[in-house]
């Protein structure tokens, strides 16, 4: 069962969301097969725990209004290190840079097959190439 188009089209209004506020190395990925409790991830990261609030407040704010869809769970919103956004379809990761090397959620579940995003991000951060929906 692979991730349905609810799922994806969720996800990818959340990457347009964090690439508009500079994140950087944006990732999704499909874990529906091997996680039962959600269908993708999206990882993103950032420089600062400011940036970091930054991008969880705008993939929030892009998420209501587009698809009228509010996190049932929010953890680690006041230090700024890795904020998750659970929205039961899909889970949102956002870590700072540090933090994302240390927990390499990207080898944790680079078994599971990516999901393209419709943005590209630059390695020094900044949304120069997003590619509209």
């Amino acid at each position: 069962m692979a991730a349905t188009d609810h799922s994806l089209s969720i996800i990818r209004t959340a990457a347009h969301a964090a690439a508009d506020k500079l994140a950087e190395n944006l990732v999704a990925v499909d874990v529906s097969e091997r996680l039962g409790i959600t269908d993708a991830f999206l990882i993103a990261s950032a420089e600062s725990e400011r940036q970091v609030n930054a991008i969880v407040d705008g993939i929030e704010e892009a998420l209501i209004e587009k698809h009228d869809v509010r996190p049932v769970r929010r953890e680690g919103r006041g230090l700024g290190r890795w904020v998750l956004l659970d929205y039961v379809d899909i889970v949102i990761h956002v870590q700072h840079q540090e933090d994302r090397v240390f927990y390499a959620l990207d080898r944790l579940w680079s078994d599971c097959p990516a999901i393209e995003l419709p943005v590209e991000v630059p390695a020094s951060g900044g949304a120069e190439n997003v590619v509209p929906e």
